[in-house]
């Protein structure tokens, strides 16, 4: 008999009066029951974080620090469990669940070290003009209140660990909210944070519906909403509380840009790899998964087949077996959506070269050419294992092309030349520029975001803490400076 999961009120584990079943994309089994909060539940822990900020903003860097470092080392003493749990709620690959909880590892370990070094205060002279003699400046960052931090399905560990790690560094109260269909891997957090000396309602983690989001979001004792998920839930939290503080992450339809000089076997080889896998290695279900591919005209004849025959090599079937490099969407209906848009794009004269297929929750790795810029799959992110390729004549076309979207979180360029590579950071309409790589690349302490439709505000440890708090001066007078 399967166990019922709690979640944890306030810094203490607790249940309420209903539950919901967590299944498994891939074959339906059930992974878990978990209890659900109750409206008093949630206002209990809503009101213990708002009682404790100030508490927890002066609670001693070292403490906080601590508290980080010890999640940080208990996820890595469970990579192999919780790995196991993230393959079997989220349909995941458990080779790629391995590396999410790696990730998570160095979130809380980066989010430890910026603990001890935020917030030491700036100092400024003022005594530049006459009227500033015998005064210093000193700036410090202090929390903006509690954060709200919601988290979506995709990454269900790590995206936890990114709203969660830098509000406890900074010292701000959080209240996360966890995927619905995928709450376990986050609970599993505050298994390690209850080992802590966090004060009391520091935290909480509460796994209720998406239909009770708004109120949530609607609390003026939450004046900080940190989302990722669709640009349109994303817009409509923002539309719906335009005074509140947000840091929205949302969509994109990441492109892939292979440009003349990329030229030889071994240059082509490697940018069919790597775009072949990281189209499909979350079952594209990742924000800067490779949705498009722009070659240009000068190899795309050869770069095209090695796509092909990358993509179509990928092993898809069950998220549990070591050696499965694809497994299924989050649920039937999310594959039915990409059937759905794949199926409109060939109708409109799109070319199908692989994939096409959809079997339950599973949808086969697929490549599409000559698809019409006004199709569903040409706007807006499948979020599913597909990209399109398309032939373009030259950088600036390419780079038009990139930003032919209203999507612009990362893109990815391969080419040799340092020029060209300072010309797209400088040209391309996106939050990151990856050189000689896709744009799926990473790294969970630099800056991560979007411009346009794809959100506002940085994630990144350090990023996310100065998000999550304001600069406050302090002006000392009568100083021998």
């Amino acid at each position: 008999m399967t166990s019922t999961h709690a979640f944890w009120l306030a810094g203490r584990r607790a249940t309420g009066e209903t539950t919901f079943d967590v299944t498994s994309p891939w074959d339906g089994r059930l992974v878990g029951k978990v209890s659900v909060p109750t409206e008093a539940q949630v206002e209990e822990a809503v009101a213990a974080a708002y009682a404790v900020r100030d508490e927890f903003a002066a609670t001693p860097a070292h403490v906080r620090a601590a508290a980080l470092d010890l999640v940080s080392k208990r996820l890595a003493e469970r990579t192999e469990e919780i790995a196991q749990l993230i393959s079997a709620e989220n349909g995941k690959p458990v080779k790629w669940a391995r590396g999410e909880v790696g990730r998570a590892v160095s979130v809380f370990r980066f989010a430890a070290e910026e603990a001890r070094r935020f917030n030491g205060g700036e100092a400024q002279r003022l005594d530049t003009d006459a009227g500033g003699q015998g005064r210093l400046a000193l700036t410090r960052r202090f929390p903006k209140g509690v954060v709200l931090g919601i988290a979506p399905f995709n990454f269900p560990l790590n995206l936890c660990a990114h709203k969660i790690a830098p509000a406890i560094a900074a010292g701000a109260p959080i209240i996360l909210k966890p995927a619905p269909a995928t709450p376990l891997s986050g609970l599993i957090i505050g298994d390690l944070l209850a080992e802590t000396d966090l004060p009391a309602g520091s935290w909480s983690i509460l796994p209720v519906g998406n239909d009770r989001m708004p109120a949530l979001v609607q609390d003026e004792r939450l004046p900080v909403i940190s989302f990722t998920g669709s640009d349109r839930v994303g817009y409509a939290i923002m539309d719906s509380v335009p005074r509140k503080h947000l840091t929205l992450e949302l969509g994109g339809n990441g492109a892939a840009v292979v440009l003349g000089d990329y030229a030889s076997d071994a240059d082509l080889d490697w940018a069919a790899s790597r775009i072949a896998t990281f189209s499909n290695y979350q079952g594209g279900q990742s924000c800067i998964s490779v949705q498009r591919v722009i070659a240009d005209a000068a190899i795309y004849e050869r770069l095209l087949p090695r796509i092909v025959a990358a993509v179509e090599a990928q092993v898809t079937g069950d998220p549990s077996d070591d050696a499965t490099d694809v497994g299924p969407l989050v649920s039937e209906d999310a594959a039915k959506r990409v059937e759905t848009w794949v199926d409109e794009a060939v109708a409109a004269g799109a070319t199908l070269l692989a994939g096409g297929k959809r079997d339950g929750a599973s949808y086969a790795p697929t490549v599409l050419t000559d698809v019409p810029a006004d199709v569903t799959i040409s706007c807006e992110e499948v979020f599913g294992p597909v990209l399109t390729v398309r032939k373009v004549d030259g950088e600036a076309e390419a780079f038009a092309a990139v930003n032919d979207s209203k999507y612009g979180l990362q893109a990815g360029v391969f080419t040799h030349d340092l020029q060209t590579a300072f010309r797209a950071h400088r040209a391309l309409e996106v939050g990151g520029v990856v050189i000689g790589d896709v744009p799926s690349y990473r790294a969970d302490q630099m800056p991560y975001g979007g411009v346009k439709q794809s959100g506002v505000g940085r994630e990144g440890v350090k990023f996310a803490m100065d998000d999550y708090t304001y600069e406050r001066v302090l002006v000392l007078t009568g100083l021998a400076l």
